[in-house]
């Protein structure tokens, strides 16, 4: 096999990889959650748990006016945090972390989750920003 034969094939490997990861993100979203528009959720912000998956940087850096914060780095020992009564809205910036948060809550049995369609670069109600 040549260097450019090589080079190629580990390239074809890598994106079949990608694919594979982004096609079982969309299985899990699919299993676990409903996918709302900003405009949907900004209706239901008052009545839901908002919850911002992205890491506290982040979050601090400008989020969805009312969500809490609960990183995915922290979301298998704090989702207990979540009321069950309510329903439930996530969000990240790409909806790979939400995807993963809302398989983690479908498996310790909450109902009624959603996931913001676009991530937190789709909302557009209002947002407040930790950073002074």
């Amino acid at each position: 096999m040549t260097l450019l034969e090589t080079i190629l094939f580990t390239l074809v490997f890598i994106a079949a990889l990608y694919g594979i990861y982004y096609a079982w993100l969309w299985v899990l979203r699919k299993m676990s959650a409903k996918m709302v528009d900003s405009d949907k959720m900004n209706e239901d912000i008052r009545k839901v748990e908002v919850i911002d998956v992205r890491e506290p940087a982040e979050f601090d850096a400008n989020h969805v006016l009312g969500a809490r914060n609960i990183p995915i780095s922290q979301f298998k020992m704090r989702f207990n945090e979540i009321r069950r009564d309510k329903e439930i809205y996530l969000y990240d910036d790409n909806l790979n972390y939400a995807s993963r948060a809302a398989n983690i809550l479908r498996k310790d049995g909450f109902k009624n989750i959603h996931i913001l369609k676009g991530g937190f670069s789709n909302w557009t109600g209002k947002t407040k920003s930790n950073i002074k």
